[in-house]
């Protein structure tokens, strides 16, 4: 990737850095050859970010050029507003306090050049406003009243740095420079930093709370440093390298707002926003199956006009499926014609499309997990108890939701299955994939292709135990390799 510095006046910059272009604003702003970069990274070190300025202009350029500025726009912006300054703030209060509760003053100003400050004992403060802010220079005025508030926060330019501390702000740009990625100065040695993605109050959550506790304490021991979030902190997904998403996704929900912009941001992503829209949506997986000549129950898409001709094709009962339908959410059974005319008719008012497929009942459903195109974990699904599906949100009892699973070693599953969940997960991309298949009259028929699978403790892990876990870690390091 080519790396630039874009300041205002390339013959005053003082820093001899290896390896990056320093160019002027103006070269970078007007110049076409700028423009038709298709890979680089703008390091926008121009004086002045207020609005409309060169220095506004050079990162809001850069994003529309698709390169990867530092700072974003969002981050210039986000420092105008004093309110979400100290909203950001509160959430290291304590940090703050301890950092500055020797201070006898009353006033105190913290100068953080490349996410460091001269003085060795602010530099997990320091590290901490680079964090959310992102800005190369950044000058922070606290004051003391009953503790240690902010006062201000604002980018300054080189000219603004003390003579004095010129050296040290010269070594600071070389270690930051000789970087690969540029999203915080690490606090901790780990190789990257994780970003777990959970919703607390999602109804369906696709890991449970042991799984999460597993998949935190084996990063540790894979030198991952892990924390769980939650959607309130897309604004701190990029002090991450690595993203796994443990909520249910859907393309209106925040896990596909998350995954975008991680892939914007070039974060390895754990699932992959593509997968997100082609898994969610029943009709694209209906259309890819068939074009690849992969077995499932009898298939039809429907819409207003052909809604009479598909009773002839799929039989009674039929299973009718919204195109995001998940977790079983919005799959419906219509055993009567009446029963189906009705469903469709309330269906298609919220979907121009909608699947209907032939009803194949079975004991279980094989759900067969891979990653990056192999598998590695098999289990059986069992229905709930007196219901046709695997879930049964409308049971009386908790513990009648949802049917047993029994999980396997890989060798033991019908060769015919796992060839056919593996062709299946090919056609969505690399990614975490649960390919559902049934066996009828021995004949394997792919039901759905999952993305996001549940990974349970208990569950998916009762075979292959922590090597479900870290083999999702180890595809996450990968990515960022």
């Amino acid at each position: 990737m080519n790396k630039y510095i874009v300041v205002n006046q390339p013959e005053k910059w003082n820093f001899s850095i290896e390896n990056i272009t320093v160019i002027s604003s103006q070269d970078y702003l007007t110049n076409p050859k700028y423009a038709l970069l298709k890979k680089a990274r703008i390091f926008n070190l121009c004086k002045d970010y207020s609005y409309q300025s060169k220095g506004y202009y050079v990162s809001l350029l850069a994003e529309a050029r698709g390169h990867l500025p530092i700072p974003t726009v969002k981050n210039i912006v986000d420092l105008k507003a004093l309110k979400l300054v100290r909203i950001v703030s509160d959430e290291f209060d304590d940090v703050i306090q301890t950092s500055l509760k020797n201070i006898k003053s009353q006033d105190f100003t913290l100068s953080i050049y490349f996410g460091q400050n001269v003085a060795q004992k602010y530099k997990e403060l320091s590290a901490l406003f680079y964090k959310h802010f992102q800005v190369p220079f950044l000058r922070i005025k606290f004051n003391h009243t009953t503790k240690w508030h902010i006062q201000s926060i604002r980018a300054i330019s080189e000219s603004e740095i003390p003579n004095e501390h010129m050296a040290s702000v010269h070594e600071f740009a070389n270690q930051y420079f000789a970087k690969k990625r540029y999203d915080i100065p690490k606090l901790n040695k780990s190789d990257f930093d994780l970003a777990i993605l959970v919703n607390p109050n999602d109804p369906a959550p696709p890991s449970n709370a042991k799984a999460l506790k597993k998949f935190v304490d084996l990063a540790e021991k894979m030198n991952i440093y892990a924390e769980i979030i939650e959607p309130k902190d897309l604004s701190r997904l990029t002090s991450f390298d690595a993203l796994l998403i443990r909520q249910s996704t859907e393309v209106n929900n925040e896990a596909y707002a998350f995954a975008r912009k991680a892939q914007q941001d070039g974060i390895a992503i754990v699932d992959y926003p593509d997968a997100i829209l082609k898994c969610c949506n029943k009709v694209f997986m209906a259309e890819a199956l068939n074009n690849a000549n992969i077995a499932t129950p009898k298939t039809i898409i429907v819409h207003k006009d052909n809604k009479h001709e598909v009773l002839a094709a799929v039989g009674l009962p039929c299973v009718l499926k919204a195109p995001d339908s998940t977790f079983s959410f919005g799959v419906k059974k219509a055993e009567t014609e009446a029963e189906f005319l009705a469903l469709v008719t309330s269906m298609l008012k919220e979907s121009d499309l909608i699947i209907a497929q032939e009803f194949c009942p079975s004991d279980y459903d094989w759900r067969i997990g891979i990653i990056d195109d192999k598998p590695f974990y098999a289990c059986k699904y069992y229905m709930a108890k007196g219901h046709w599906q695997i879930y049964n949100w409308n049971a009386k009892r908790k513990d009648d939701q949802d049917g047993n699973a029994a999980c396997l070693p890989l060798e033991k599953v019908p060769k015919n299955v796992l060839n056919m969940a593996l062709k299946s997960a090919k056609l969505m991309g690399k990614g975490l994939y649960g390919v559902d298949i049934k066996v009828v009259n021995n004949k394997p028929m792919v039901i759905e292709i999952n993305d996001n699978p549940n990974i349970d403790f208990g569950v998916e892990d009762a075979h292959y135990g922590d090597a479900v876990y870290t083999t999702i870690l180890t595809a996450l390091k990968n990515r960022i390799d």
